[in-house]
């Protein structure tokens, strides 16, 4: 079903429903490029499969061609409004779901995964299932109850092995549900069509990999 852009309570937001009209939510958090049509497809693609999808515009439409441009863009960005503006995305998009009281998915991508991870760990009761592409977090996961699945680069120039080795070992000292995957050969941003690092033998394994581990956490996906 096409997906429209619709203002949220603190910026706007890209929503996509499936043909049925609902479903499970899913917020997918993108990269610094912003809310670029890649993203917006994650989105039609995950309506394709009978979830409710809403993107954030965390840039506030901005949205960067180079590496440089996006660290420029980002340190124009106060981290309190796309903190507010991802939590006013979880209240709306969980408005929109076959189940407005239940928990949802969160799926993001570099700077969206750390934000996913975050979310996650502030509203565990607001979160099923997350699911990580080539990001980390460095905060304390006590608190965290949902299920990750994290797809990671073999070489990755923004997450060094030893944080991912650190993050890894901070979740699993707490008894979290982690699943770590590592794709031989690729480099950050390889899931994304858009960028020269992609890698799409290893963005369709790890988009496989995305939808069993959402319908695993979530019975009525």
């Amino acid at each position: 079903m096409a997906g429209d852009d619709r203002p949220e309570s603190a910026g706007t937001a890209y929503l996509v429903r499936p043909e049925s009209g609902t479903g499970p939510g899913v917020l997918v958090l993108h990269a610094w490029w912003g809310l670029t049509p890649f993203f917006k497809g994650v989105c039609d693609q995950l309506a394709d499969e009978g979830f409710v999808a809403l993107a954030p515009d965390l840039l506030g439409g901005r949205q960067p061609e180079t590496a440089a441009e996006a660290e420029l863009e980002l340190a124009e960005v106060d981290p309190n409004e796309s903190a507010a503006l991802i939590l006013s995305s979880t209240v709306a998009l969980r408005s929109q779901t076959d189940d407005p009281d239940g928990p949802i998915a969160v799926i993001g991508f570099s700077m969206g995964a750390s934000w996913a991870l975050w979310l996650g760990t502030r509203q565990p009761d607001s979160v099923r299932s997350i699911v990580v592409y080539y990001g980390a977090q460095d905060m304390d996961f006590v608190d965290l109850r949902a299920p990750v699945l994290g797809h990671f680069a073999e070489s990755d120039d923004f997450v060094s092995d030893d944080d991912l080795a650190f993050m890894e070992a901070q979740l699993r000292l707490l008894d979290k549900d982690v699943e770590f995957v590592r794709y031989p050969g690729t480099g950050h941003w390889f899931a994304e069509s858009d960028r020269e690092a992609h890698d799409e033998k290893a963005a369709e394994a790890a988009w496989d990999r995305t939808l069993e581990f959402l319908r695993r956490a979530d019975p009525a996906a």
